[in-house]
């Protein structure tokens, strides 16, 4: 074997070390984690996925979190598709300076809105909603979207929006059935992003839901009984975590690869 192909292998086996011990835990007990070192559960056990499926505080915690991500994914896109056409084909008073306030809002640390965003939504009663997180969220992820989208539609000729109007479409038409086909590549590149941010975002999806809209990743962190955490349990909930990511990844495959290669990215 060439040295060019080990090294690439060598590097996947240490990028999936993590997660195969991760797996491996979630089927070991939590008295044979802190045991000892072991590559392989010595006594296999199903009881904490059994008890992920069969207690509503945990599986809800995933439905509860799919949601709220699932909406934020469509807001962002929905919104942030006609602000970046506009970037791309306008030139206006600010553009510049108001597209870089917009990522700014992506630097900034979520602790910095939690609190407004507290009082805010328990004063409209939209605390401990779905919907509250998910709009939360729209302040990181649309201004993402919209840098990642304004990259791919400035690549699309202007002559396209010309030749369709010189055609008889109106804009709605054409923004539909012609320009967001074009940039299809784009739309799933910024959908995989918001979906993944929104998806491992703890502290505003936890400060903004009590009981009703609890997130997994807030059910996680309370796990510690009088003998220490549930290191186990903790391992099965991780493991499951990673799975809506996979499917999202699996879906959008062929767009990331060209987003990578012709966007903003």
């Amino acid at each position: 074997m060439q040295k060019r192909s080990i090294i690439p292998i060598v590097y996947i086996l240490f990028l999936m070390l993590p997660i195969y011990w991760l797996v491996a835990m979630s089927f070991k007990t939590t008295n044979e984690i802190l045991s000892g070192f072991s590559l392989f559960p010595q006594t296999f056990t199903w009881e904490n996925y059994v008890t992920i499926f069969t207690d509503p505080t945990w599986y809800w915690g995933y439905i509860n979190s799919i949601l709220y991500v699932s909406i934020n994914t469509v807001i962002s896109v929905i919104v942030a598709l006609p602000a970046a056409y506009a970037f791309s084909r306008y030139r206006f008073l600010g553009d510049k300076h108001l597209f870089f306030w917009l990522l700014t809002n992506r630097m900034a640390p979520a602790a910095v809105f939690a609190l407004p965003f507290f009082q805010l939504y328990s004063a409209v009663g939209l605390f401990d909603t779905h919907l509250a997180v998910a709009l939360a969220h729209c302040l990181f992820n649309i201004p993402l979207a919209v840098w990642i989208l304004e990259g791919f539609m400035s690549g699309v000729p202007k002559e396209l929006d010309e030749t369709a109007f010189v055609d008889g479409y109106s804009f709605p038409r054409f923004f539909t059935t012609i320009f967001i086909p074009s940039i299809k590549a784009g739309v799933g590149v910024a959908a995989f992003f918001c979906f993944m941010f929104s998806w491992v975002e703890l502290l505003l999806a936890k400060t903004l839901t009590a009981v009703a809209a609890k997130p997994i990743a807030a059910t996680m962190t309370k796990t510690a009984s009088s003998a220490g955490y549930e290191l186990g349990l903790l391992a099965a909930a991780g493991t499951l975590t990673i799975i809506p990511g996979a499917i999202v990844i699996y879906f959008v495959r062929n767009y990331i690869a060209k987003g990578f290669a012709m966007g903003r990215v």
